[in-house]
């Protein structure tokens, strides 16, 4: 399996009850059209805890979505790229409400 970790910020004034309806109907849509696998739950962090030992970033939301592997996720990258509808707006009423985000990719190791 191939997974991309998401951190980010909320923009301002975005609740995460919004943000969390936007994002399952994103991931609704791209598991339509078979291009991704699974997503996990929105994670809250929790750096109050010294298993938290991440300095670099101060992210307050996570989230783990999975792809079948790397073909899979290569072919999601293109269709948001090709800003094709209706993916395009799908993924806009995610990617407006957030900031500082960052990707992180990696592959399970068999």
């Amino acid at each position: 399996m191939f997974h991309m970790l998401t951190c980010f910020d909320l923009k301002p004034q975005v609740e995460i009850g919004v943000f969390r309806d936007a994002y399952s109907k994103f991931v609704k849509h791209m598991q339509s059209v078979d291009l991704v696998d699974s997503s996990g739950a929105i994670g809250r962090r929790q750096s109050d805890t010294g298993m938290d030992s991440d300095s670099e970033r101060d992210h307050q939301y996570f989230v783990l979505m999975t792809f079948r592997d790397r073909p899979q996720v290569d072919a999601a990258y293109a269709l948001l790229a090709s800003h094709e509808q209706p993916a395009d707006t799908a993924h806009h009423a995610v990617y407006s409400k957030v900031q500082n985000q960052i990707f992180i990719c990696f592959q399970d190791l068999d």
